[in-house]
């Protein structure tokens, strides 16, 4: 039998009615240790869903992984390379590769009768993987391929249908300027909005044939192939499988392959959504600190109030330790109180953002236009775990100023 476990739960839990009168400070101890854990809950679900959602945009745009030509530089206007469909398929065969597509991009300028502006069109054709911009379609329809005739159907941002003041099924004037002045006409077929200002006010999706044949390529020259995975946390070893099935390798015009991830093609973005971990731990080591502070006041109270049982104890041969394990057990249950509270606290305003989308944000500021939730189990078991085990190391120290305490002076304490 754990005596100490034993003693700890009749001080807790056996005098109910003193139970009502619970020292203030004791209160204020559990109040600091579920609202500093609810506060690190909900910062690490916002951050990771702020991440996860900036990603999900990003790659969206530019898809987890591209092969394009060597020789690529860094504008829209892009040297051509052919893509074997042999090459294609061993690349579909990578374990982790869950959808391979061509696309080219050529820039342009949308002129309408009071408004110019300049784009980038992205050419695609019927492999497209739809399910980012469907997502964010909120006028209109995708485009249908025809493989007889090249469609003049193009997907154009909110942002640009606002400025330009285009709707569903208007038709506009687009200006080539390379090599010349020539122009095409297009219709406008679905208007999306992913909040992501810098791509939206960036690409409109058109048809791939366009690009070819306004550049002269042939049929089976593109830009380059994009690549979805199927777990983004196995994306550095999928693109070096990429890079082993390409590298060294020379399409029938003598162009190699350059293989990049899109970390490597938006180094900047994720830089900055890298940052956002330290902002995450910083929050982490604030509460933690302040639920420390929180429980080593209470167990010094505990200590305080229990000054003669200790005494007692010491009177009838009870060794330090094993007094102070009566007093580690009985805060222990105080932060699990806590913690239970603070978990219920956290989950449930996380669960009501999630659900209701109740805070809403400047998404020209922010990306988004609502605060992000990312409820992950692992990381509720995380948080939970490091602020337990940091909430029982720092009553350590406390505790042990039950070993200076005298018996005859202690049961004389009152």
């Amino acid at each position: 039998m754990n005596v100490a476990l034993f003693i700890a739960r009749k001080l807790q839990f056996g005098n109910k009615e003193k139970k009502k009168d619970a020292n203030p400070s004791i209160r204020i101890a559990i109040i600091g240790i579920a609202l500093g854990l609810a506060i690190m809950l909900l910062a690490v679900a916002i951050v990771t869903g702020f991440k996860h959602e900036i990603q999900g945009k990003v790659i969206g745009f530019g898809s987890h992984i591209q092969v394009t030509s060597l020789s690529n530089n860094t504008t829209y206007e892009t040297p051509p390379i052919i893509f074997p469909d042999s090459l294609i398929q061993s690349i579909k065969q990578i374990d982790g590769v869950k959808h391979v597509q061509r696309f080219a991009t050529k820039p342009a300028i949308i002129k309408t009768d009071d408004e110019f502006q300049g784009i980038v069109i992205k050419g695609i054709d019927n492999q497209f993987n739809w399910e980012f911009f469907s997502k964010n379609l909120i006028e209109g329809e995708t485009i249908v391929f025809n493989d007889s005739a090249t469609s003049n159907d193009v997907i154009v941002s909110q942002d640009i249908a606002k400025t330009l003041q285009l709707k569903v099924n208007d038709r506009f004037l687009c200006y080539f300027v390379k090599d010349g002045i020539r122009v095409r006409r297009f219709t406008v077929k679905g208007i999306y909005n992913s909040n992501f200002s810098e791509f939206d006010k960036l690409f409109i999706l058109a048809d791939l044939r366009h690009i070819q044949r306004l550049n002269g390529w042939e049929e089976n020259e593109i830009t380059g192939v994009e690549i979805l995975v199927t777990d983004y946390r196995k994306l550095d070893d999928i693109t070096d499988a990429v890079f082993m099935q390409t590298a060294n390798r020379f399409e029938e015009k003598g162009n190699t392959y350059y293989t990049r991830s899109i970390k490597q093609l938006q180094p900047q973005i994720f830089g900055w959504l890298d940052l956002l971990d330290m902002n995450v731990w910083v929050i982490l080591i604030l509460m933690l600190t302040v639920a420390g502070f929180s429980m080593i006041s209470g167990l010094l109270i505990l200590i305080l109030e229990r000054t003669n049982m200790i005494g007692i104890l010491k009177a009838l041969g009870g060794k330090n330790w094993f007094i102070r394990k009566i007093f580690l057990y009985q805060a222990f249950f105080l932060v699990g109180k806590g913690m239970l509270w603070g978990n219920i606290l956290g989950i449930s305003l996380a669960l009501l953002q999630q659900q209701f989308n109740i805070i809403t944000l400047d998404p020209l500021t922010y990306y988004v236009n609502t605060v992000p939730i990312n409820l992950n189990l692992w990381y509720i078991v995380f948080v939970n775990a490091l602020c337990l085990f940091f909430s029982l190391l720092v009553l350590l120290a406390p505790s042990h100023m039950i070993a200076k305490i005298e018996p005859s002076k202690a049961i004389r304490f009152e």
